[in-house]
């Protein structure tokens, strides 16, 4: 059983990983906002089997909030964003999407590189879990840096506080005022963002990053 459970356990923290490479994939925003919903219900399944595995009842609400706010609630409010504003659908990036892939899987290496040997002494489920956590974190990263468009890199912060979340659970979990906490932080602030997008709507008639900095007279 305890085999079992640790490769259920690896698996949903790897599909997590996997959602996070199509998140870098898609060119486009209503597909892009499909993952982010799928990375959000996986994140849920993968805090639930946590709380089954710890014996820990708060984590199946964390799941929960997870599943709500981040997989439900979020892209919903995200899409509506995207209809409301006439958002361009496709995604600028700044580099093509095979260079991006690449980058990906090259941070993922660096988090198992980096992480695998500073943990021998931790169980093995969190040993993996910190290290895929931080896979997932990274690949958000570079989800934000590549996009030029706001509401791409808004999915690409959301699935990196996925990545915390995930490490979070597998380091014995995280206390429920906390997780709590970090939930309405991240609406308050999707909330923000959304009331921003609005007003560069209004003043400039456009979300491109990179048209934004050529209107203040930078160069890209």
């Amino acid at each position: 059983m305890g085999g079992l459970s640790l490769d259920v356990a690896n698996m949903l923290a790897g599909l997590l990983v996997l959602a996070s490479f199509m998140m870098l994939y898609q060119v486009r925003l209503p597909a892009l906002l499909n993952v982010l919903s799928l990375h959000a219900f996986i994140l849920a399944l993968a805090i639930a089997w946590q709380a089954h595995l710890q014996h820990a009842p708060e984590l199946y609400i964390t799941a929960l909030i997870a599943l709500g706010f981040k997989s439900v609630l979020i892209p919903a409010a995200l899409r509506r964003i995207v209809v409301r504003l006439g958002i361009h659908r496709g995604i600028e990036t700044v580099t093509g999407v095979g260079l991006t892939m690449l980058a990906g899987m090259a941070l993922v290496a660096l988090a198992l590189e980096v992480m695998l040997p500073v943990t021998t002494r931790a169980d093995p489920v969190t040993r993996e879990y910190i290290a895929l956590a931080l896979s997932v974190v990274l690949l958000g990263l570079l989800s934000m840096v590549t996009r030029r468009n706001a509401v791409s890199q808004v999915a690409g912060f959301l699935s990196l506080e996925n990545g915390i979340d995930l490490a979070a659970a597998g380091a014995q979990g995280m206390p429920l005022v906390v997780e709590i906490s970090i939930a309405f932080s991240v609406l308050i602030a999707f909330l923000v963002i959304g009331v921003f997008l609005f007003r560069i709507r209004e003043r400039f008639d456009t979300v491109d990053l990179q048209a934004l900095d050529q209107f203040r007279g930078e160069r890209a």
